[in-house]
């Protein structure tokens, strides 16, 4: 029996591989628009999507990242100034994709522009934090998606919305974890919704990778800012030494689990935006397929005696 089972679980993987083999025609074509291209996934998938001959619109938040773009890739190729907190910015950038798609439509939208500081211990942080984080990570997704959903609409193309394994489990303060599960539902449901339409919506879900996101000279200068702008009865509670355990455990978790690799993403992204038939998620990283989405399913006593055991506690810890 257990065998047979087996023998269908490897059937089914064969079949999937072999459905996901055959990529869209016409790709030179297809205008595809990415956020978040100065640095990380976002570079290199526009990068790989220009060689792979389709007409990239990649949304870049510095004037240095549109330039370094302009000087490596082809004529095919656009750069768009993009602050995705910025309703006015979306909107006129919209605009400019709309003049450039003409009657073909947008064949693909890849929100892919995140942040990940501020980040602390929720008690540490102010609201204000919150709303900053939220306006890129979960606001500028949905903005930007709105903004050009007509004209994937005409396409019958894809919306290819960048998670994280984060959105599935919360190991961490502020509003990261929350606006990843955000992104979650709103591609859940934005996906059964333009169904009719002819519209694939799709969700990558990446585990830890080194990018600057994951970044720990800057989750490091992060963590250090709000740990100087705490009241001093807060400091006490957990502890002097606190801030130097939380560097150390930091630094040892993102050198021991990112991953190097960033084209592991990038190729997801690719199969998302080019396959035929693309997979609704993806879970790109051996850390996200063996241990964080079963982690995710487990009891939740089980999850949370894992972080409570590995986490650094504060000085007067009941724990």
């Amino acid at each position: 029996m257990i065998l047979y089972a087996f023998g269908l679980v490897l059937l089914f993987l064969v079949f999937r591989w072999l459905r996901g083999l055959k990529r869209v025609p016409n790709k030179c074509e297809k205008f595809v628009y990415i956020t978040g291209c100065d640095s990380g996934f976002g570079n290199l998938l526009a990068r790989h999507l220009d060689e792979k001959g389709f007409r990239v619109i990649a949304g870049c938040y510095t004037e240095k990242g549109e330039d370094e773009l302009k000087k490596i890739f082809t004529d095919k190729l656009t750069t768009l100034h993009l602050d995705v907190s910025d309703h006015e910015k979306i909107s006129k950038a919209a605009d400019t994709i709309k003049t450039l798609v003409g009657q073909r439509g947008l064949w693909a939208v890849v929100n892919n522009a995140c942040v990940s500081v501020p980040t602390a211990p929720n008690d540490w942080l102010l609201i204000e934090d919150f709303k900053h984080m939220l306006d890129v990570n979960l606001y500028g997704v949905i903005d930007v998606t709105l903004s050009v959903l007509p004209l994937i609409k005409r396409a019958k193309g894809r919306v290819v919305n960048v998670a994280s394994i984060f959105g599935r489990i919360s190991p961490i303060g502020g509003a990261y974890c929350i606006s990843k599960y955000g992104v979650k539902a709103f591609n859940d449901s934005l996906r059964r919704n333009m169904a009719p339409f002819g519209v694939k919506v799709l969700c990558i879900e990446p585990g830890f990778f080194k990018t600057s996101v994951t970044d720990s000279s800057a989750l490091k200068r992060n963590f250090e800012k709000i740990w100087e702008r705490l009241p001093q009865d807060v400091k006490d509670e957990y502890g002097s030494d606190y801030m130097d355990k939380l560097r150390l455990a930091t630094q040892k978790t993102l050198m021991k689990s990112a991953d190097p690799d960033l084209m592991k993403v990038v190729k997801c992204m690719e199969h998302a935006v080019a396959a035929v038939h693309p997979q609704t998620r993806y879970s790109p990283g051996w850390d996200a397929k063996f241990f964080w989405l079963p982690l995710s399913y487990m009891p939740t006593f089980i999850s949370d005696a894992f972080f409570l055991r590995n986490a650094v506690k504060p000085k007067v810890s009941v724990l």
